[in-house]
């Protein structure tokens, strides 16, 4: 009976090493995709909130505008609403409300100012104070529309040169917001004439 003993033992011993090596090989090769993973998650991450910040800083050119410019609302408002849904879109999950997210002017009330609009429970950096702050304004509408739709290039552009770094899910989102602000420029420049 002993014999018996001792091979159940060795049996059992056999199966543990067995088990335990096969518990570290599957523990070995899921940490590095995960790995791969969470590196591909944060470098995501900071595309969407360097392309939320982007779109945030021309809604921030909005506000400033329709402050500085109320008549312009009625014009305005329609594409500054499109600006506030892009940078909802944009930004990383559980972060929705950005800096410049503010909801769109009234119609029939002049604009929030752009300091309430720059407000918000993101995190700033040292410099994000200074890069939230009102964007100067010309005092002629008519030029401030046209610095406006050359901030819609802009911010079109950067968001079309992001599309080779994005994944394939958000270099789609990225390539419909860079084509709507096209359209904004297009809008602001010769579709007003």
């Amino acid at each position: 009976m002993e014999r018996t003993g001792t091979t159940r033992r060795r049996a059992l011993f056999a199966g543990g090493a067995a088990a335990a090596a096969a518990l570290t090989g599957c523990s070995s090769e899921e940490s590095g995709p995960r790995r791969a993973t969470t590196r591909s998650e944060s470098e995501e991450t900071v595309l969407r909130r360097r392309s939320a910040e982007l779109s945030g800083a021309l809604l921030r050119r909005y506000d400033a505008v329709l402050t500085a410019h109320p008549a312009l609302t009625a014009r305005l408002s329609p594409l500054r609403a499109e600006v506030v849904r892009h940078v909802g879109a944009l930004a990383p999950a559980g972060s929705r409300s950005l800096p410049g997210s503010s909801p769109a002017p009234s119609a029939s009330r002049s604009p929030s100012p752009p300091a309430a609009a720059a407000s918000g429970p993101a995190r700033p950096g040292p410099s994000a104070a200074a890069s939230q702050a009102a964007p100067p304004v010309p005092a002629d509408a008519g030029a401030a529309v046209r610095e406006l739709a050359a901030a819609e290039r802009t911010t079109a552009d950067a968001h079309t040169a992001a599309l080779s770094g994005a994944p394939p899910e958000y270099a789609r989102l990225l390539a419909s917001v860079a084509a709507a602000g096209a359209v904004h420029a297009y809008l602001l420049t010769e579709g007003s004439r």
